[in-house]
């Protein structure tokens, strides 16, 4: 019989052992998925992880594959359109936050070059890995997190509040918080 292999402890479900395995803590480069993850972790505030992995799919139909010119474009009659659709987290604030940050995505990207280099910046273009021993050790937020969060707010973007803001490293790979026994957790350590 072979051996089951070791993950995070969070990973419990079909969805999170799939969404675990393939994607959390992977580096993303590309903008439309930084946004996504923006807009999902977002969306996930007051929820679980798990209602947002179940709803994915929706996003990506009703929010234009997370196409960020196309998100900001959206008007009144969208976000009716979005209100309506039970697929996904139904909350007029998170909804209005969506399309915001698209906006505020679009100017990062004038100003930046892209939303990927403007995230990056803050790791020196590799990833934060901590290696804890276990998930009790991995902290909800950090002094960077607070600090991209604050930078975040001041361009215009809306549910990004430092605990958000660390789920979003985690999930794009800024950081590297699989725990130290995990079959995906990173080796060398290097923190900032």
């Amino acid at each position: 019989m072979p051996l089951e292999r070791v993950r995070c402890t969070w990973a419990t479900t079909p969805a999170s052992l799939a969404y675990h395995d393939r994607e959390w803590g992977r580096a993303v480069r590309d903008d439309r998925t930084l946004f996504e993850f923006l807009v999902l972790e977002g969306a996930q505030a007051g929820l679980s992880w798990e209602t947002i992995l179940n709803k994915r799919e929706r996003y990506r139909q009703v929010f234009a594959g997370f196409e960020i010119a196309r998100v900001a474009r959206f008007g009144k009659a969208d976000v009716a359109r979005l209100l309506r659709d039970s697929g996904i987290v139904r909350n007029r604030l998170k909804v209005a936050a969506a399309i915001d940050n698209a906006k505020a995505a679009l100017e990062l990207q004038r100003t930046h070059g892209s939303l990927a280099s403007y995230f990056w910046t803050y790791v020196g273009g590799r990833p934060i890995v901590n290696l804890p021993a276990s998930s009790a050790e991995i902290p909800a937020t950090t002094p960077l997190a607070l600090e991209i969060s604050k930078d975040l707010r001041r361009r215009g973007f809306r549910f990004v509040g430092p605990t958000i803001v660390y789920a979003f490293m985690q999930a794009v790979g800024l950081v590297d918080d699989h725990i130290a026994s995990c079959f995906r957790a990173k080796r060398a350590v290097r923190r900032l």
